[in-house]
């Protein structure tokens, strides 16, 4: 089934390789070079997935912009817009009779590995900060995909060594529980991921739509007397993993830093 896409890029880094593979599958692609551009064409279209690839000075946002634009990543206040890149990923509906899984996890598979591969050289992304996010359903193939994604972008960055770090598995553990325990496998509630990643330390936010969780409230997985409960192994790995972690009040957003090992 044909569907619509919206590419917002300033430079022509994605946008060219993107759309010619997404029209030649027979998907209806539209182009545009800046967010305002964009934010009047999806006032009057619905699309099925927008894609956006924007440096800092691309960004402004208006407060007075409808809710239907917020798959467009919003303003980053720094000094030196010129190293600060955003990407986004949004799906802004899912109808497993519209769009399937295997469908999906293509489209963003392919945008990804596109990235990978015409922009996130690994001389070039060294010298940037980078809001990534994405706006997906809760399907677990689609957290694997982005993962694979994330880990290798932030090795690039000079974060971590994937071969000495447990980065992957504390990400893994976030993720699997945003759509499994946040939002029960409901594909029609969203998982929300962003990862700002720098030389220095890569930040990473999970934000699910469920009820939330006291996380006090989970057992100690060190007390022997917790040693064979399943619940909390999770919530301490990532504690182990990651140089810092909060939970939001509800209990449905998790930020977690992964600060930059000095080099020897």
């Amino acid at each position: 089934m044909q569907k619509k896409i919206l590419i917002v890029d300033d430079y022509d880094d994605l946008s060219t390789a993107l759309s010619d593979e997404f029209s030649r599958l027979g998907h209806l692609v539209e182009i545009r070079e800046s967010r305002d551009e964009a934010v009047e064409l999806i006032e009057d279209k619905n699309f099925d997935l927008i894609i956006t690839d924007l440096d800092g000075a691309n960004l402004t946002a208006k407060s007075n912009e409808a809710a239907e634009i917020s798959c467009l990543p919003a303003a980053i206040v720094d000094n030196s817009r010129s190293n600060i890149k955003a990407f986004k990923i949004c799906v802004s509906s899912y109808k497993n009779n519209e769009f399937t899984e295997s469908e999906l996890k293509n489209f963003i598979e392919t945008t990804l590995n596109y990235k990978a591969k015409f922009v996130d050289q690994k001389e070039i992304v060294q010298n940037w900060r980078e809001k990534i996010e994405f706006e997906i359903p809760s399907l677990i193939s689609l957290m694997h995909s982005i993962l694979d994604y994330l880990m290798k972008r932030v090795e690039k960055s000079g974060v971590i060594d994937t071969e000495n770090s447990n980065l992957f598995i504390a990400l893994d553990e976030a993720f699997v529980n945003a759509v499994k325990h946040g939002n029960k496998f409901d594909t029609t509630k969203l998982v929300r991921i962003i990862a700002e990643v720098s030389t220095k330390e890569a930040r990473f936010t999970i934000e699910d739509e469920g009820e939330g969780f006291n996380v006090a409230e989970i057992p100690d997985p060190t007390d022997a007397e917790n040693l064979f409960k399943t619940s909390g192994r999770g919530v301490l790995i990532i504690h182990n993993v990651m140089d810092e972690v909060r939970y939001n009040e509800r209990g449905n957003r998790l930020e977690m830093v992964k600060k930059s090992s000095p080099k020897l």
